[in-house]
């Protein structure tokens, strides 16, 4: 594994430094608003997409799956390769899943579209990240805290906004409007928020990740899902002892992989 030092991380311009909270909270404003952006129209999903209730659940699970696969590992991308940089891949790919979302009606690529936009999830915490390697210490609390907050924010305002527009316009227009909405993020970020210089030695762990992921998955998933299945079913239960094998596994791997080292 290749060793580099760690450079200081200069602070923020001050210029910029005023606007960086305001931006990084609507960044997460916006991606709290992809999580119940549907919650409006929940009921109708099955008929809207042609499926079986069951099956049109997925377009608001395999988001949040995804998002809890993505945030750990763009984390540790975003420390290895910088957070502003991972930030902006991670509204990209919500971009991208919104506009797959607004241009179908079918119910696979509904999900995939939506497993996209659960990538975005990564940013509250990279916009934590920024702010701690960006910020001075006196103003790093109040801001943290903000920025915390506008998760509940964003999914406080997107409920009604959301019944709003798919009273009275197509319900494809959800999707729309909340890629109009990451492009903003985009061209904030990128005209405000400074790369941190802050870097940590190491490489990425590709099999840990993938251990990672699949653990959470397994887990996540019959929590997500067991009530439909059934908390004794042999789906969930077997789901759940899976989970257990593969995080201890994954467990095992992490740390002999740091003694290997």
């Amino acid at each position: 594994m290749t060793r580099t030092p760690t450079p200081s991380a200069p602070p923020a311009p001050r210029a910029r430094s005023g606007a960086l909270v305001p931006v990084l909270a609507f960044v997460g404003i916006v991606v709290s608003v992809m999580q119940t952006l549907l919650i409006p129209v929940l009921k109708d999903l099955p008929h809207l997409l042609g499926a079986e209730p069951d099956d049109a659940s997925w377009v608001i699970t395999s988001t949040l799956l995804a998002g809890s696969v993505a945030t750990p590992i763009m984390g540790r991308l975003g420390d290895l390769h910088g957070k502003r940089r991972m930030l902006v891949l991670g509204l990209g790919a919500m971009v991208g899943g919104a506009l797959v979302s607004a241009l179908t009606s079918d119910l696979y690529v509904m999900i995939a579209g939506r497993t996209l936009q659960g990538l975005a999830m990564s940013a509250v915490p990279l916009g934590l990240g920024l702010m701690r390697d960006l910020l001075p210490r006196e103003k790093l609390g109040m801001a943290m805290a903000l920025v915390s907050s506008s998760m509940g924010i964003g999914s406080s305002l997107a409920l009604p906004a959301a019944a709003l527009v798919a009273q009275h316009l197509d319900w494809h227009a959800l999707f729309y409007g909340s890629a109009g909405l990451g492009v903003l993020c985009i061209v904030l970020t990128l005209l405000v928020v400074p790369e941190s210089s802050a870097r940590v030695p190491g490489t990425f762990d590709v099999l840990g990740a993938i251990g990672l992921s699949a653990g959470l998955v397994l887990f996540l998933l019959p929590v997500s899902k067991g009530g439909s299945w059934g908390w004794t079913s042999g789906a969930t239960l077997g789901l759940f002892a899976a989970a257990a094998v593969v995080l201890v596994l994954w467990g095992s791997w992490s740390y002999g992989s740091r003694h290997r080292w």
